[in-house]
């Protein structure tokens, strides 16, 4: 039988690429992988582990679960705010953290009218991008079935599960065009653009960053590199649609933004729960060969901008100044430790991250200070995107533009894995998606 000690793998999972376990621990994998045994594994390491661990029952019938996915789901709905905690393949875990892959079409989307169903972005390797859909156009219909029919029955989240699947598709234009897709394997890049703007004033840093993954980690260096030969100090993120990812990269993003004004100085703090304060950890500053004196950072954000996004925005809170532009954030102020167990991994929420000042639990989101539409008639980060128009006006001016514009709806995305990074057992995970 495989054990674990609790700390040990704690720092394992976020220090190291690969590490063994001790003989003794709280924690005990499954005996065997029968629906008992996975169901005794979730119980036991949900008691152990999840940060609301004194809201589960103290009496729990596993053989009343069919599936160990089944037993998660009871077992978090004791806790309304939690609705991250999550199972997954190991296979689809390690694709998508490892190389930024995922099985679907590669496509989000969002509902503008009760039956005006638009693509918010396309990932250009992926069925949706190779099909020639691009940011704006309609949904028309899924498989001869009009959007408000899907609606009105199961939804249009079942149905993007489907596949092959067709697609009727309205251009900007009003033309039309049906294609059929099949889901394949998409490679997101997490880092599509960047730049540097010459507001005649100053130069400042544009980036979008998709997501948080391992991948992104080597960008960095030369999109920072980039921004401190033009002698950039205000910089403008764009995490319209990032719902989060991996901990360790939002703090080597950190260390870019903070590691020349605030090095040595406290960027988060992660916290667990009473069984395991012992695993409570304080991330500091740490100055990169490329760090930047930022002075301030402007955040584009939406509803969809989640957890890790929203960690890098409020840990950089009490060190520069930050401003947000477009729409209140989602509202994830915790993560979720990466277990393994029988090719499965078990993502119970279980930390909670503050910034230096203490300043954590914004599960209403972080609000935002310029409202600003997401216009699917403009290219992300387009000179004439409201948002990046806002945040330059902020810049220059210390204020928001004058005339508001109405924020757009929530987004809907297709089925996209909720996932961790390869390695050991124990991984930090903030995501909401």
């Amino acid at each position: 039988m495989f054990r674990k000690t609790l700390v040990t793998a704690l720092l394992c999972g976020l220090a190291l690429a690969g590490c063994g376990g001790s003989d003794a621990g709280t924690i005990v994998s499954p005996d065997s992988c029968s629906i008992a045994g996975q169901n005794q594994f979730v119980l036991d390491t949900m008691r152990d582990v999840y940060l609301w661990n004194d809201l589960l029952p103290s009496n729990v019938n596993i053989n009343a679960y069919n599936s160990p996915e089944a037993l998660l789901a009871f077992l978090t709905s004791f806790q309304p705010l939690d609705s991250f905690s999550f199972i997954n393949t190991a296979e689809a875990d390690s694709a998508f953290f490892g190389e930024g892959q995922f099985e679907g079409f590669g496509f989000s989307s969002r509902f503008e009218a009760a039956d005006d169903l638009r693509l918010t972005r396309v990932f250009a390797d992926g069925p949706a991008g190779r099909a020639g859909f691009e940011r704006g156009q309609r949904i028309v219909a899924l498989d001869g079935r009009s959007i408000a029919d899907i609606e009105a029955a199961e939804g249009v989240a079942a149905v993007f599960d489907l596949s092959p699947l067709e697609f009727t598709m309205r251009r900007p234009d009003n033309s039309e065009f049906v294609v059929t897709l099949t889901q394949d394997v998409v490679t997101i890049d997490p880092l599509p653009q960047w730049r540097v703007i010459d507001t005649g004033t100053a130069m400042a840093g544009y980036m979008e960053l998709a997501t948080f993954i391992s991948t992104a980690d080597p960008v960095f260096d030369t999109i920072f590199a980039e921004f401190r030969q033009a002698g950039v100090n205000d910089v403008i993120i764009d995490m319209r649609y990032n719902g989060g990812g991996l901990v360790s990269t939002a703090e080597l993003l950190g260390d870019y933004f903070g590691g020349d004004v605030a090095d040595g100085l406290v960027f988060s703090k992660t916290l667990f729960n009473g069984n395991n304060t012992a695993s409570n950890r304080t991330e500091f500053f740490e100055r990169q060969g490329n760090s930047m004196s930022l002075s301030r950072l402007v955040v584009i954000a939406t509803s969809g901008t989640a957890s890790a996004s929203e960690l890098v925005t409020n840990s950089m809170e009490p060190h520069v100044e930050v401003a947000i532009v477009g729409d209140t954030t989602f509202g994830k102020p915790v993560g979720q430790l990466g277990i393994t167990f029988c090719e499965k991994v078990l993502r119970p929420t279980s930390f909670e991250t503050v910034n230096a000042n203490d300043e954590g639990g914004y599960f209403d989101g972080l609000p935002v200070d310029c409202a600003a539409a997401d216009d699917l008639n403009v290219a992300v980060g387009d000179a004439d995107d409201p948002n990046v128009v806002a945040a330059l006006e902020y810049l220059d001016t210390g204020a928001c533009p004058a005339v508001q514009t109405t924020v757009a709806p929530a987004a809907l995305s297709e089925p996209v894995p909720r996932l961790d990074l390869r390695g050991p057992p124990w991984r930090e995970f903030a995501g909401a998606f």
